[in-house]
């Protein structure tokens, strides 16, 4: 049995974890081409750098035996944590890497902060749907042609709110950009 762990991306991983979600975007019998390109042009690695540094658990890399086989990307949306994908890479699909991700997402992501968890799925990915069902989230609608002209529905987990404040999301203003960069220059 293999050992299943995982950890915050860094940015090593991020060539990584771009080249296998582009392929899974891409491979996806579920969304339709404008989807797909809109997804491929808005996931770059600047952005997922970018969630990396508001917070490295944005960017999760699940490990089977100490290698990369899947990845969870993340970011807070109005008091929420969204999921915006999570994926197995296609040699790990038929192990435990895939209930072992939805395990330790919501293990970490549920820390007082957010109120839920939440993702779109499309209807015709039931796959998703029972993986997220074993899990505890909910199907609260169906939201008709609401991307691309695409149904997609909403699936939720309620989390337990401690805080009063609120993760506002990503700054990208000049000095978000700056320290970026700087990160960069030193490793970080």
């Amino acid at each position: 049995m293999p050992k299943l762990s995982h950890r915050a991306a860094t940015r090593a991983d991020i060539d990584v974890v771009h080249a296998a979600l582009m392929a899974v975007i891409e491979e996806s019998p579920h969304y339709n081409e404008r989807f797909k390109a809109h997804e491929k042009a808005r996931l770059t690695k600047r952005f997922l750098r970018a969630l990396q540094a508001q917070d490295p658990y944005h960017v999760i890399v699940l490990l089977s035996d100490g290698q990369p086989g899947g990845a969870l990307i993340s970011g807070p949306e109005y008091g929420a944590i969204f999921r915006y994908w999570s994926w197995i890479f296609p040699s790990y699909r038929r192990t435990r890497l895939g209930l072992h991700g939805m395990r330790i997402f919501d293990e970490h992501w549920d820390n007082g902060k957010f109120h839920k968890a939440f993702t779109f799925v499309r209807p015709e990915n039931e796959v998703a749907l029972a993986l997220l069902r074993r899990y505890g989230y909910s199907q609260t609608c169906v939201f008709k042609q609401h991307i691309f002209g695409q149904d997609y529905a909403v699936m939720e987990r309620p989390y337990t709110k401690i805080t009063e404040e609120y993760d506002s999301g990503m700054g990208m203003g000049r000095l978000a950009r700056w320290t970026r960069r700087l990160n960069a220059l030193i490793g970080r």
